[in-house]
């Protein structure tokens, strides 16, 4: 018997990871070329960021707004993003940083939008094809918890990965996990109900 203890799993120490488990992605050098050649005044570098975070934008929006609103403000958020981005001190920063100037858009929109409203019960069809289904889903994931919200729709209508998310908002990939765990647990609770009626 020998006195020095084995570990159960050989790991080379370069290998571990000094960032917490649960450490926002960085977004890649490439990216952060961009943001500050855009903060240079670059525009064309600030159009590959707006490809790049267009989605994302419009998912953050539509978690909050009506479908009809949305189109308008995510180009009012790149608008604000582009006039602003001077002030942005870490390039690495700029997902969340735009994550937040489309979530305030959408809050200041609902704030000025105080006056009582009526959405349309008859949408109109899709060229494509009967979208009665999608929007129904929709409904009730705007029921849900703003953070449930965000997290499934850029999940499912704008198609982002759960990484991709994270790193795209700013949120944590154990956030994400969670709230999409969570959130998907709601909404199949909430369409189990809705079709049993």
């Amino acid at each position: 018997m020998t006195d020095v203890l084995e570990p159960a799993i050989a790991v080379p120490f370069d290998a571990i990871s000094r960032e917490p488990a649960d450490a926002v992605p960085a977004p890649p050098a490439a990216e952060v070329r961009l943001v500050i050649a855009a903060r240079e005044g670059d525009r064309s570098a600030f159009a590959d960021l707006y490809r790049r975070y267009v989605r994302m934008v419009h998912g953050v929006m539509l978690a909050r707004l009506p479908r009809a609103e949305v189109d308008d403000l995510v180009q009012d958020v790149f608008v604000t993003a582009m006039h602003r981005i001077g002030s942005l001190r870490e390039a690495a920063a700029f997902p969340g940083w735009l994550a937040s100037i489309a979530r305030n858009r959408a809050i200041d929109f609902l704030r000025r939008r105080r006056v009582e409203t009526t959405e349309l019960v008859d949408e109109p069809a899709a060229p494509d094809g009967d979208t009665s289904e999608a929007l129904a889903i929709l409904a009730e994931i705007a029921a849900l918890p703003e953070a449930y919200r965000e997290t499934l729709v850029l999940r499912l209508v704008e198609g982002l990965s759960g990484v991709e998310i994270a790193a795209q908002t700013g949120l944590t990939p154990a956030s994400v996990r969670v709230n999409l765990h969570r959130g998907m647990k709601m909404l199949r609770a909430r369409l189990e109900k809705e079709t049993s009626r």
